[in-house]
């Protein structure tokens, strides 16, 4: 019994007996973790077992893959509630079948087109004494309790560093001896109804939302280096329709920035000077773009559908060179725009950050060699490397979001709040600051027995 027709079921009436009938031939797998990709290209899934897990190098062994190509979403919105869950049903249904699994949750990334991230500073007093646990919940809680913007939901509660006395960088302040404790926090935040739309829209695939990822964290989970985050990273994930950002200085994530501008747009910019269609324009791109020079393009030629319903229209054909005229001045443009941005964020970036390209669009020939020469910085394409095993088709940076997200579930890095306390969360600001206290101690005690 498929998951779409389960849908379909429920619109009658008999979901109950159809999932009676659907547990008999596949029994829930306790401990199985599933992700899901909400892209404007494809939503994509992947599902790992329990004995996927390999602690030892930090890895994992994925299950089950499904991907179909994305409808009802675009630029991070949802446009079409029934027929992105319909997707969404296809994707899941498409991994559980390789897994021979199903599940009941998914863990979703959302692009970061309506994301933003916040930095928030606490300090607390603590007397000259070892610090104790409950210090660290003072200062954790001092820090959400500013934590209140309209109409926006919070997705991550991720601690930047501590400070003792003054003195940044701790990485765990407990039994060090100081008079004050500080904390820097980092809030990334969706905007409250996308957060709506995006629980309603799983659900309608009957499926729970365990928990929404940043996408831009979730491609840097799976593509960075230990000392890439280290040393201070910058992981830019392009998408098709957004690029994000992810900074990273001294080990933790510091900022959060997006462009909605992606592959997509560079598709729509070869319709529109080819004068061909959509799909034409993609085929082209995927098989003759580059967004460099090379030999001989003058005299290459390239062909492209016309438009219109014309049978005995003849293609297209122009010099590979016009391509690359077209495709160049946008992916230029795209990281140049993302570039001002992050100077305009001010967000601490190392002199000698290196740069990780992930996403589709990071594929296209050329792409690496243009943001070398616009940031003056080494680049590198990202692959979720910690995900041996993959098949061709889902091992590239286009899925690097999809493995990131179970990635970060077992490794890290960690909210300072579980993330299913996290979704409930409010950040009203008729919500005082002493009501957040109380309301969130019992989160951050649960969390620091967890984690600390």
């Amino acid at each position: 019994m498929s998951r779409l027709e389960d849908r379909k079921l429920a619109k009658e009436g008999r979901h109950v007996e159809a999932a009676s009938r659907q547990s008999s031939v596949m029994a829930l797998t306790p401990g199985v973790v599933a992700s899901l990709d909400l892209g404007a290209s494809k939503i994509g899934c992947f599902i790992m077992k329990p004995d996927g897990v390999r602690s030892a190098d930090h890895s994992i062994r994925v299950a089950g893959v499904g991907f179909v190509q994305s409808r009802g979403v675009r630029a991070g919105n949802i446009i079409d509630m029934e027929a992105a869950a319909t997707a969404i049903a296809q994707a899941v249904e498409r991994a559980e079948a390789m897994a021979n699994v199903s599940v009941q949750g998914v863990r979703v990334s959302v692009p970061g087109a309506q994301t933003a991230s916040h930095r928030v500073f606490a300090q607390v007093s603590v007397g000259v004494k070892p610090i104790s646990d409950d210090d660290l919940n003072r200062a954790i809680a001092s820090g959400l309790a500013q934590v209140r913007f309209p109409n926006r939901r919070p997705i991550h509660l991720l601690p930047v560093s501590w400070a003792v006395d003054g003195h940044s960088g701790v990485r765990d302040p407990r039994n060090l001896t100081g008079r004050t404790l500080g904390l820097e926090l980092l809030v990334v935040t969706i905007d409250e109804n996308l957060f709506n739309n995006i629980m309603q829209c799983v659900g309608m695939a009957h499926l729970e939302v365990q928990a929404i990822v940043s996408a831009p964290l979730a491609a840097a989970v799976a593509a960075l280096e230990e000392d890439e985050k280290e040393l201070g990273c910058i992981c830019i994930d392009m998408g098709a329709s957004c690029t994000t950002a992810a900074v990273f200085y001294g080990g933790a994530l510091v900022h959060v920035d997006c462009l909605n501008v992606g592959g997509s747009h560079v598709t729509a910019d070869i319709a529109r000077g080819l004068s061909t269609t959509l799909v034409g324009a993609e085929r082209v791109k995927t098989l003759h773009g580059s967004a460099i020079a090379s030999s001989n393009e003058d005299r290459e030629m390239v062909e492209a559908p016309p438009r219109g319903d014309d049978a005995g229209a003849p293609p297209i054909s122009v010099p590979r060179s016009i391509l690359k005229g077209i495709i160049a001045p946008r992916v230029e443009e795209t990281f140049e725009l993302l570039r001002e941005k992050l100077k305009a964020s001010g967000v601490p970036i190392d002199p000698g950050a290196g740069i990780v390209l992930t996403g589709g669009a990071s594929q296209l020939a050329g792409v690496r060699e243009l943001a070398i020469r616009v940031f003056d910085r080494p680049v590198r394409l990202g692959k979720p490397k910690r995900v041996p095993h993959l098949a061709d088709a889902a091992a590239g940076p286009a899925f690097a979001a999809c493995a990131g997200v179970i990635l970060r579930t077992l490794y890290g890095p960690r909210d300072v709040v579980p993330a299913r306390k996290i979704m409930t969360a409010r950040l009203s600001p008729k919500d005082a600051p002493s009501a957040a206290k109380g309301h969130l101690m019992s989160r951050v005690v649960e969390w620091l027995k967890q984690n600390l």
